[in-house]
């Protein structure tokens, strides 16, 4: 009768009923990972114990007579243990526990066990409690920000709803304060909510950072509000916004578009009117900054545009540009520009500004570069601005 391996292996009624054991194979590879002193010390141990077996040590030479001690030939096995325990100062229990473990499974068995202990930040506690304040620390990402007395409520809460009223065992409120705290390092689940946020929103795992070979490949368009205040003609003080277009080949700031606190869908279309015409020089700006000085034939291209008696910025026609979600670049006004100029439009996925990564880096740095040296700076936020905003003292 044939049958298959595999069948055969499956059935229930299948066992071998005789034959040798199979050889068992010390596990090497697991050695390679302990420190240099943890291998010595359990062959240290062998040496030890193969003395106490055989009469001998390892390295003896071919010949040589074990000493009286250890003689096999004299002294029984419990003997020779109770030696070894006199010469090295430990109990005759420790001996015979070694012996064992070197006869299962070799110099292994004899590795000092607290070097290959898993640590775990969570320690011994129940996988049931672990799983529960993982996900009630989840739960507070995007809620108010509370105490630790407060998310153990909710852990208790949600083991009763699931397993029921004392199935669980609960840590004591020492030991519950110490897995939280383990389990939300870096979460900032107990601080501030942006901050919180803000970690949470960061993308899992490695990704593929922007990239362009050309100038014009990609430009990334963004508007925010500046940190700083500014007084308009009629006397009103409001808060600057600001419109950038930015090419990620070249870092270059295409364009930009300063307005009152509300930047709107013209605006928005204004930049890309703005990115495709030479800078005009104004008046007291350095010379140096004219086309005329810049590596360009300032001269032929003076003979095809008068307008090129302009200042020294690049002119990026993009092929390509990428958006956020905002009202203001989703609008009708700004996609039919783009139509009409033959740019394409790529949307940043939602909450996600890694997506446009270049551009979101280019405004922290003209708020610290630029902005909070005028008089009118506000800070990011309310922690970092003082209480007249900026103004001259007696002002």
């Amino acid at each position: 009768m044939v049958v298959l391996l595999p069948f055969l292996l499956g059935s229930p009624g299948f066992a071998v009923v005789d034959g040798a054991p199979f050889p068992e194979l010390e596990p090497f590879g697991l050695l390679d990972g302990l420190p240099e002193e943890v291998i010595a010390a359990a062959k240290e141990w062998e040496r030890h114990i193969v003395e106490v077996i055989t009469g001998l040590p390892p390295e003896a030479e071919p010949g040589a007579v074990p000493r009286p001690e250890y003689d096999p030939q004299t002294r029984t096995v419990k003997e020779r243990a109770a030696a070894k325990a006199a010469e090295l100062g430990v109990g005759l229990r420790t001996v015979f526990v070694r012996r064992a473990r070197h006869v299962e499974q070799g110099l292994w068995g004899l590795v000092d066990q607290r070097a290959v202990r898993e640590w775990q930040a969570t320690g011994r506690g129940d996988a049931r409690v672990v799983q529960a304040v993982r996900e009630a620390l989840d739960a507070e990402t995007q809620a108010s920000t509370g105490t630790r007395s407060r998310l153990i409520w909710k852990v208790t809460k949600a083991l009763e709803a699931v397993h029921g009223p004392g199935v669980v065992p609960l840590p004591g409120r020492t030991t519950f304060y110490r897995l939280i705290d383990s389990l939300s390092t870096g979460r900032h689940t107990f601080g501030s909510a942006s901050t919180r946020r803000q970690l949470a929103n960061r993308p899992e795992g490695p990704f593929e950072p922007t990239s362009a070979d050309r100038p014009g490949e990609q430009v990334q368009i963004d508007s925010t509000p500046l940190d700083v205040m500014v007084l308009l003609d009629g006397g009103v003080t409001v808060r600057a916004d600001l419109a950038i277009a930015v090419d990620v080949a070249t870092r270059t700031i295409c364009a930009a578009v300063l307005r009152p606190a509300g930047t709107k869908a013209v605006d928005a279309s204004l930049l890309l009117a703005k990115m495709l015409v030479p800078e005009p020089m104004r008046p007291g700006w350095s010379q140096s900054l004219a086309m005329s000085r810049s590596l360009l034939p300032h001269a032929s291209l003076m003979d095809i545009d008068a307008r090129m008696e302009a200042a020294a910025k690049p002119v990026i026609v993009p092929d390509g540009v990428v958006i956020d979600g905002g009202k203001v670049f989703v609008s009708d006004t700004f996609m039919r520009a783009c139509e009409r100029l033959g740019i394409s439009v790529q949307r940043a996925r939602q909450n996600t500004p890694t997506d446009k990564a270049v551009v979101e880096a280019t405004f922290p740095s003209i708020n610290t570069l630029f902005t909070q040296y005028l008089a009118g700076h506000t800070g990011s936020n309310t922690d970092r601005h003082r209480q007249w905003r900026g103004r001259q003292p007696g002002v």
